[in-house]
């Protein structure tokens, strides 16, 4: 039996495609604080707009772990003396409300009055009554942070477009999609964290008003991420001295391993895709050139022509062997090696396999 898709829609899909709610509950749930209190501020402007003196009147905020029931009914069930929209009742940190409340909220669900009630949750497990009913007749929208492999793929790709539109509309800049793919390079996949570093890039554009590889390449990361990036630069070099070298610095400094092996992959599955992208050219009788498989294995511009030389470097029989090497090392790591020391053997192993000194096993 195919497994269901996850009801409601996640916090990006909602970000880039915002609507005005028209259910009397809606769950905003999740473990990414930076989208749920972006998807939080556009459901307000969407169900009060953004002037304070009215949008105020109808918007009435409570803290979960001191809000009761009949408080919140009392407002979502009187109407503006002023007239206008519902009234909307937003419970926030609202995890220890829902477990007090949770039969209300069931009800309300099914049989609302005129207001609306918004509640914003670490946590809605969708084998609940609750998150059925959510489902059935109010609005979830899921801010977790993706873990699969097809998620994070996707997640990736919304960021992206998110990123983008916001540097216009907040910054009046434009910010190229290589860019952005250098910014998920050297950055953590967390939305806050890069739109953070977007907005300081922003205030450092030239006349352009524009965020190019350069600027980001100049700009983001400090010694840390440079010297991560140097390690993974004398890896895929074969120059296991000098990687294993800066790889130490990095665990002294108490990066963790599992961080700067997905570092190191993102750099060797590109690689690989470009290897077997030409391999499988090959025999079909055509010939496609390097640069041209590292564009389409996600190289960007900017970097291709030292990812050209790495890879050449590397060699077709090393480079045939990544993708596995790096998958042999991520599950080691998530399963017995899970421990700091032997999962920094893992990637000590994984440089020594790129130096040139190795011998490839058959």
């Amino acid at each position: 039996m195919a497994k269901s898709k996850p009801a409601g829609v996640t916090g990006l899909e909602y970000l880039l495609a915002p609507t005005t709610p028209t259910a009397a509950l809606g769950v905003v749930s999740g473990d990414d604080g930076f989208v749920r209190h972006e998807v939080i501020a556009v459901l307000r402007e969407r169900l009060v707009g953004n002037d304070d003196t009215d949008g105020g009147l109808q918007w009435h905020s409570f803290n979960g772990a001191e809000a009761d029931w009949p408080s919140l009914a009392d407002t979502v069930n009187t109407r503006s003396l002023f007239g206008g929209g519902k009234s909307i009742a937003y419970v926030d940190e609202a995890d220890t409300f829902v477990t007090r409340y949770r039969d209300q909220l069931e009800g309300y669900a099914a049989s609302p009055s005129n207001g609306v009630i918004l509640l914003s949750v670490k946590s809605l497990p969708g084998n609940t009554r609750l998150a059925k009913r959510v489902a059935e007749f109010g609005l979830h929208v899921r801010c977790e942070t993706p873990t699969r492999g097809p998620e994070v793929a996707k997640h990736r790709r919304s960021a992206a477009r998110w990123l983008v539109e916001r540097a216009g509309a907040e910054h009046n800049v434009e910010l190229t999609a290589e860019a952005v793919e250098l910014l998920f390079d050297r950055l953590p996949l967390n939305l806050g964290v890069l739109d953070q570093e977007v907005a300081r890039l922003a205030l450092l554009v030239g006349e352009n008003r524009r965020i190019d590889p350069r600027l980001v390449d100049q700009e983001v990361g400090g010694w840390r991420t440079r010297t991560a990036w140097d390690m993974i630069d004398a890896a895929v070099e074969g120059r296991a001295a000098d990687a294993l070298t800066q790889l130490d610095r990095l665990l002294l400094a108490g990066e963790q391993p599992i961080g700067l092996l997905a570092q190191l992959s993102s750099t060797l599955r590109r690689f690989a895709a470009a290897a077997d992208d030409i391999q499988a050219s090959e025999q079909r009788g055509r010939r496609i050139g390097l640069q041209q498989a590292l564009e389409a294995a996600g190289v960007v511009r900017f970097k291709l022509q030292d990812a050209e030389r790495q890879l050449r470097l590397i060699g077709r029989a090393r480079a045939m062997r990544l993708a596995e090497w790096t998958l042999e090392a991520d599950l080691a790591m998530k399963g017995y090696d899970s421990s700091p020391t032997r999962s920094r053997v893992q990637l000590e192993r994984l440089i020594v396999r790129l130096s040139r000194e190795a011998v490839i096993p058959a």
